[in-house]
């Protein structure tokens, strides 16, 4: 990458399913020059999510979309170079909102100083960050799991779905994983001790799942969507409680109509027999919860009850290649770029 010069990725075209890398394109431009109140960042660590391939469509969501031509977006971790904001000075670290670039200008009132020494600063871009508090504010929010209850999460190994279930312990839930292949198993079983993992790709998945439930589900955590969902469904019990956080099965699948029997009819008519309770969300809409998140995350990793993995790539070049990776199920761990030492 250029040195004196900001590197950034655009966004070059809105993807027709599948995401690919020419849907990206680097651009090179001048460091910009912070204003008034404002600090010049330079990006230490870039947070890759499953959001961003919403982000890619021009499909009405609950946030605009990014521009073709457009700096992706993404949630960053930088060092302050240059400051004319008296409550940051060069050389602090902050949580910022600066995408897929090498240096970004913020507004020093709107970011968070990290303090490096109680927490590694990666860590405010998942378990202590929004994935972390996502998992934390929709399960005990929504999902509100009882002693001696059953919690279902998919995407058991990811930066949300690890939580979800680790929380659910914490509380006295069982916890029940979903997570693709031995490996992301045998760690959500061993390392982060959920109760089962059932493996998502086994032919026999639906079977394997009702086993590791046999008093049913009580609260399902949704991060997938698809042939997940349709063997969770019937495991549901009256009064089960779904917080919908992401559908990545199916981000890729555009607005068209779907083949295939209308199975609406049933959903509705489950909702209404057993009192089921499914509620979308996002994490922003609970922020008043953030403070008692982070001190509680923070209590329960130093007791090691809370424990996360990190997917980190070096190179904001690899950008690109990373998140179609992570939206084929190829990351372990919370996904980052180290964007610079």
């Amino acid at each position: 990458m250029a040195e004196g010069f900001n590197t950034r990725i655009l966004l070059a075209a809105r993807p027709d399913g599948m995401p690919r890398q020419t849907d990206f394109r680097f651009d090179t431009a001048s460091i910009p020059e912070p204003g008034e109140g404002q600090v010049l960042i330079k990006i230490l660590y870039l947070s890759l999510d499953p959001y961003m391939r919403g982000r890619m469509s021009a499909e009405k969501s609950y946030a605009a979309p990014v521009e073709v031509g457009a700096v992706m977006e993404g949630g960053t971790v930088g060092q302050v170079i240059r400051s004319r904001y008296p409550g940051l000075a060069e050389g602090d670290l902050v949580l910022s909102h600066s995408g897929w670039q090498t240096h970004a200008v913020a507004n020093g009132a709107g970011l968070r100083k990290l303090d490096p020494a109680a927490a590694p600063p990666s860590t405010a871009l998942g378990v202590l960050g929004m994935p972390g508090f996502t998992a934390y504010a929709g399960l005990l929010t929504l999902g509100q799991p009882k002693p001696g209850e059953t919690v279902v999460v998919a995407a058991a190994s990811g930066a949300v779905g690890s939580v979800v279930g680790q929380i659910a312990r914490i509380k006295g839930a069982r916890a029940i994983g979903i997570a693709g292949g031995p490996e992301k198993c045998a760690y959500v079983h061993d390392e982060l001790g959920f109760d089962a993992v059932v493996d998502h790709r086994a032919p026999d998945f639906a079977a394997q799942l009702a086993a590791a439930c046999p008093a049913g589900i009580d609260v399902y955590f949704e991060n997938v969507g698809g042939a997940v969902w349709d063997a969770v469904f019937p495991l549901l019990n009256t009064f089960a409680r779904i917080p919908v956080c992401g559908l990545i099965a199916q981000y890729n699948l555009g607005p068209a109509v779907f083949d295939g029997p209308d199975r609406l009819p049933g959903l509705m008519r489950a909702i209404l027999t057993k009192s089921l309770t499914l509620r979308g969300f996002i994490q922003r809409e609970f922020a008043d919860q953030f403070p008692a998140f982070h001190a509680e995350a923070s209590r329960w990793i130093a007791e090691g009850r809370l424990k996360y993995r990190e997917d980190i790539v070096d190179g904001l070049e690899n950008a690109p290649r990373a998140f179609v990776d992570l939206l084929n199920g190829r990351n372990f761990g919370k996904l980052l770029i180290r964007v610079a030492a």
